[in-house]
């Protein structure tokens, strides 16, 4: 009996206050903001492609100068991230294993390449790296030219796609356990087997996944690389470019069509950076 009545005595529980509304509504929301914003200019470039016939479909995204832009575009862009990843880990084991002068200047300069235009950064690599620019007037006597051909494309790509290899991989080095390489070191491993059998695996999932951002930011670049590429036909035209160009001479089926095949390419690579991420989420034991 005294069970029962402290038991009815207990105020009843009041529900948890919520900061956003219910549930139905922020749903809605979501869903109608999104369809506004990315599904409904999806479907209607869907809708426009089904206007051709496969024969003209198949001979708007597998033209000679089209495919000459695929080649161009993934080539430099897997190029470019590759760099990327080399460089990119470099630079963030500086950042987090060093002290030094400057060092919070140098991190914010790698962010750099986010805030800046990239019709800017496009222009600054072209007064540097051309024929008459402060470094191409001195590599050119040499027979190096970076500018107005496929170097400078890969070089521009570099630029804007080293942010996410270093930001992705950062966090990781900075919540790697130290005790681990200590204990390595104890037990008289070198640096190079501490790096290959205590860092590198801890960092795999990491650096895979800003290669797969890297490579995927580069494919769809557009603004940086048009002032140095020279785009020339069949030599240092990108995909982009080749879509642009269709749109000026109001081919919009064989722009639309292009584009579908960037579409359904960068769908396969969300894919990817998706389940990286979930494997980067179960290697560092978060939940997914």
């Amino acid at each position: 009996m005294t069970t029962l009545a402290l038991g009815a005595a207990q105020p009843p529980k009041r529900a948890r206050k919520r900061v956003l509304p219910g549930f139905g509504l922020t749903l809605g929301y979501t869903l109608f903001y999104l369809s506004i914003i990315v599904l409904i200019p999806l479907t209607a470039l869907l809708f426009k492609t089904f206007t051709m016939t496969w024969p003209q479909f198949w001979d708007a995204v597998a033209a000679p100068r089209v495919l000459a832009s695929y080649r161009l575009t993934f080539g430099a862009s897997f190029i470019a991230a590759c760099v990327n990843l080399v460089f990119g880990l470099l630079i963030a084991w500086v950042l987090v294993r060093y002290q030094f002068p400057g060092k919070k200047i140098v991190d914010a300069l790698v962010d750099l390449p986010f805030a800046l235009p990239t019709a800017v950064a496009g222009i600054s690599l072209t007064a540097l790296l051309a024929g008459n620019g402060w470094i191409g007037q001195y590599l050119e006597p040499l027979g190096i030219q970076l500018a107005f051909n496929p170097n400078g494309i890969v070089i521009a790509l570099i630029f804007i796609g080293l942010p996410f290899v270093v930001r992705t991989v950062q966090p990781v080095l900075e919540d790697s356990e130290k005790e681990l390489e200590e204990a390595a070191t104890s037990l008289g491993a070198t640096r190079w087997q501490i790096f290959r059998h205590v860092i590198l695996p801890a960092i795999t999932p990491a650096l895979l996944t800003g290669f797969a951002m890297a490579f995927a930011r580069a494919v769809g670049e557009y603004g940086s690389v048009i002032f140095i590429a020279g785009n020339m036909p069949m030599v240092s035209e990108i995909t982009p470019l080749i879509i642009i160009g269709k749109l000026e001479q109001y081919d919009y089926a064989g722009a639309t069509a292009v584009a579908v095949v960037m579409l359904v390419i960068s769908f396969v690579m969300l894919l990817v950076i998706n389940a990286l991420q979930a494997w980067q989420r179960r290697h560092a034991g978060a939940p997914v």
